[in-house]
């Protein structure tokens, strides 16, 4: 993790919240897929029903003991968490049978520290969607099993036709087909009938079950997605709007600090040299040289000014050559290590990454050997850029900017509001990227980003 060392470089900024994946259900009709859905179907057809009856029943004695000295209460209370539990378990259960990419659910928590703010996260809690979501899918998958459980007994006992016709005068077929005598050849003819009905039976239902399984709780992963991307739209917003108004002030500042007393001293100094001119042609040649040397100085801090603003190197010549022209004109030695090549295009040095990403990269580092001249007492920087790829569930990997500045300075580097850091992470938030800085009192100090980047 990289940094400059500034008083005003920073703690760790923690990287943005990622957004959990889209799901990425297998085929509903791969084999060993139908047989998990199917092993799920009829364990919950067999004990799923009882423990809805279960949580019935509690509901009703909570209710009733209500006015027992609260002893109800207790009961419910208790009741809210097994729910909870329930939904953690089946949000768990469809996760790890779909692969779907979902969160698991948390207990609403308290915002006091207070008895009070424990009642209202239970509140909270009963009013959770995806909680009772979770239910319902529960009630819905214990319903299926319950229609799966004698639809697979059908099955079988229609192999057992097939092999016995013998077996169609007893039992279920007896019931089902109200027949007594028939030959052989009929009772195996209905024999793969039975195996054909119960067999599209059941695979309906697994796709049924599929269908709204995904839907209700895959619904929440993508509703928590949908939150993710616009939370990071918003902080992306709020980097770009704070990094601007950092840089506007750095402007004034530097303009009314620097540039423009140098030049009222211009304007004075010409003043001087025009009156003893006549008198004093020699005092006069004097004043001009020194009016000479402050433009030129002047024009100095009005182009690195504008540097600040905007490097017209990177632009021309790409982030490599504008770090090559920061690094010969930083007054610590610089070792740079830029390896621009796209992942899977090796060798590829001209490959250009997108021009908000490389001015990201470029004003981060560009900060960072300021920081280390002016306040690290470094005695020597190190700047590593990559192009990274990092695995991505919604298709191709991404690929980042990825850079890193180290010096062995003195450490104790401090975010400030309105510093340079300050500016710096404000402009990677906005490129949608992240950074992080680690300067502990004694040094070393180093900062490190990431920006998404693309060719």
């Amino acid at each position: 993790m990289t940094t400059s060392q500034n008083p005003q470089a920073g703690a760790p900024i923690p990287p943005r919240a990622t957004p959990p994946a889209p799901t990425r259900p297998e085929q509903a009709t791969h084999p060993l897929r139908i047989a998990q859905t199917l092993l799920h179907l009829a364990l919950l057809g067999t004990a799923g029903w009882a423990v809805l009856a279960t949580f019935f029943s509690v509901l009703a004695t909570g209710i009733g003991l209500v006015f027992v000295l609260g002893i109800g209460l207790v009961v419910l209370v208790g009741l809210i968490y097994a729910m909870f539990g329930l939904a953690w378990f089946e949000t768990a259960r469809v996760g790890g049978l779909y692969d779907l990419d979902v969160t698991q659910p948390t207990f609403a928590k308290r915002t006091r520290p207070t008895f009070g703010g424990w009642i209202r996260s239970l509140g909270r809690q009963l009013k959770d969607g995806g909680m009772w979501a979770a239910l319902a899918n529960f009630a819905i998958s214990a319903t299926l099993g319950a229609l799966v459980i004698p639809l697979v007994q059908g099955f079988i006992w229609s192999i057992g036709m097939i092999i016995n016709p013998a077996s169609l005068g007893t039992g279920v077929f007896r019931w089902m087909f109200l027949l007594q005598d028939v030959t052989p050849t009929q009772g195996r003819l209905l024999g793969a009938l039975g195996i054909v009905v119960t067999a599209a039976a059941v695979f309906g239902l697994i796709l049924l079950h599929r269908t709204l399984s995904v839907a209700l709780i895959g619904a929440q992963a993508r509703e928590e997605k949908l939150a993710a991307e616009a939370q990071q739209a918003t902080h992306q917003r709020e980097g770009a709007v704070r990094a601007a108004d950092v840089e506007r002030t750095r402007i004034e500042r530097d303009l009314h600090d620097g540039v423009q007393p140098r030049l009222v001293s211009v304007g004075m100094t010409l003043g001087l040299a025009q009156q003893k001119i006549d008198s004093d042609p020699e005092g006069a040649k004097a004043l001009l040289a020194e009016a000479h040397t402050s433009t030129k100085a002047a024009i100095t801090e009005l182009r690195q000014l504008a540097r600040g603003i905007h490097a017209s190197v990177l632009d021309d010549r790409g982030l490599d050559a504008a770090l090559s022209a920061l690094a010969g004109r930083s007054h610590i030695p610089v070792t740079l290590d830029v390896r621009m090549e796209g992942a899977g295009q090796a060798g590829s040095q001209s490959t250009r990454v997108a021009r908000a990403a490389e001015s990201a990269v470029y004003f981060v580092i560009a900060e960072c050997l300021t920081n280390a001249a002016k306040h690290s007492r470094a005695n020597s920087v190190r700047v590593t850029v990559r192009v990274r790829s990092t695995a991505n569930a919604e298709g191709p990997d991404t690929q980042v900017l990825w850079a890193r500045v180290e010096d062995d300075g003195i450490g104790g580097a401090e975010l400030q509001p309105g510093g340079g850091l300050d500016g710096i992470t404000n402009r990677v938030r906005a490129a949608g990227g992240t950074i992080q800085i680690d300067s502990p009192a004694g040094g070393p100090t180093a900062v490190e980003v990431s920006v998404p980047c693309a060719f």
